[in-house]
């Protein structure tokens, strides 16, 4: 386990890299969960402020209330204590002494929500101090986001199981129905995923999900019990399945979304969508894997303009509706840089020995009694190496006939 010490030691480096004074990380009633995982120290009830101050060069500082004096005795640093809010506004410029350009869990503009964090009033205190705020967000995905070799081969090894685990489903759908069971509904094809799943030693959140016609043009369905539809021949079937190693909790989740039809061959409007999907899909991969080819560095924003500029092309950009990929962690959304120029303006760096999701999009709603009414999603995952960018399982090709 990395000590206190050591990980102060390679913030501090980061800093030096990014040419900042130091990382300013304040919490009051546990608001900052990035806080406490990357200091590695536990929430817990937390009444009052407090301030960790780490410079890039020196000794780091904290600034702690006296009922909770306590709260960052496990980190290294001297120690300051207030009582009063004058006394804290005193000392916290104090603590910043030295130090103009400092990190925070803060975006300009809410950007990058996911680490826009700190209070907007925090961040008005500090600016009365003569202080730059700056956004921690590359730091964030340095320190929560990069992968160690272990890590990696947990997200590989869920990766070869969960693609059978997918086969498998698909193949199941097709017995069903052509059985006429009565368990060839949505809800029923979850519950079979869910048991592979289990068996194979893996773990899952909700879902997965497994969507029929109308309901695959909507990005976030849950089939449940009560909302299942049922599954015919001729129908349209998208699965999106996401799991991880179940016994280790640094594994590495693998989330991957495929789509097919069920004794008969695509139509043509279905076939288009699904080559315009495939299409921006590999335009994002691409993109990628030539920026680490290169050693030239790519942000989330780059990589998701790179898949939307196909869909635009082909006359579908309104229905394509979310970002292109999320980072993927010990959390199925992580902390690092997502492919991402629609929802959010994300100019996070995608960093070597990252995980993400490379998935695009194009949906029409409608009524299940409407032909026209599908979603086609293409979902497969990369993992980023100094000097090269893979996928890291199959990609599908064509639409599945199941």
């Amino acid at each position: 386990m990395e000590s206190a010490a050591s990980r102060i030691e390679a913030i501090q480096s980061a800093l030096r890299d990014a040419h900042l004074d130091g990382w300013l990380f304040y919490d009051h009633h546990n608001r900052d969960p990035l806080a406490y995982s990357i200091l590695g120290i536990p929430g817990g009830h937390v009444t009052r402020r407090w301030y960790y101050f780490i410079p890039a060069t020196g000794e780091p500082r904290k600034l702690v209330h006296r009922i909770e004096s306590g709260r960052l005795d496990p980190l290294p640093g001297s120690k300051a204590e207030y009582s009063s809010w004058q006394e804290l506004e005193q000392n916290l410029e104090s603590l910043l002494t030295g130090a103009t350009r400092i990190a925070l869990q803060y975006s300009p503009r809410n950007a990058i929500m996911y680490v826009s964090l700190v209070d907007a009033g925090t961040i008005e205190l500090i600016r009365s101090f003569g202080k730059e705020p700056v956004t921690s967000a590359d730091l964030v995905s340095r320190f929560e986001a990069v992968l160690t070799d272990a890590q990696i081969a947990t997200h590989y090894e869920a990766q070869r199981k969960l693609d059978a685990i997918l086969q498998a489903g698909f193949r199941e759908i097709g017995s069903r129905v052509r059985a006429n069971s009565p368990d060839a509904h949505e809800h029923a094809i979850v519950q079979f995923l869910q048991t592979a799943i289990d068996r194979e030693g893996l773990i899952t959140e909700f879902g997965p999900n497994v969507s029929v016609g109308a309901n695959s043009a909507d990005s976030h369905y849950e089939p449940t019990a009560a909302s299942s539809k049922p599954i015919h021949r001729g129908d349209f079937v998208l699965i999106d399945i996401w799991a991880r190693l179940a016994n280790d909790p640094s594994a590495i989740w693998y989330d991957i979304t495929w789509t097919g039809v069920i004794d008969r061959d695509p139509t043509p409007r279905e076939q288009e969508i699904f080559i315009t999907v495939r299409n921006a899909r590999d335009a994002a991969i691409a993109a990628v894997e030539q920026a680490f080819a290169a050693n030239k560095p790519i942000t989330g924003y780059e990589a998701d303009d790179a898949s939307r500029a196909i869909i635009r092309a082909a006359g579908f950009a309104p229905q394509f509706t979310h970002r292109t990929g999320h980072n993927i962690g010990t959390s199925l959304h992580g902390n690092g840089a997502n492919l991402d120029n629609l929802e959010t303006h994300d100019t996070r760096l995608i960093l070597p020995n990252t995980c993400f999701s490379v998935e695009p999009g194009i949906y029409f709603p409608g009524a299940h009694s409407d032909p026209n009414a599908f979603g086609i999603r293409s979902e497969v995952n990369m993992i980023t190496r100094p000097g090269r960018a893979e996928v890291t399982g199959p990609r599908q090709q064509e639409l599945v006939r199941i």
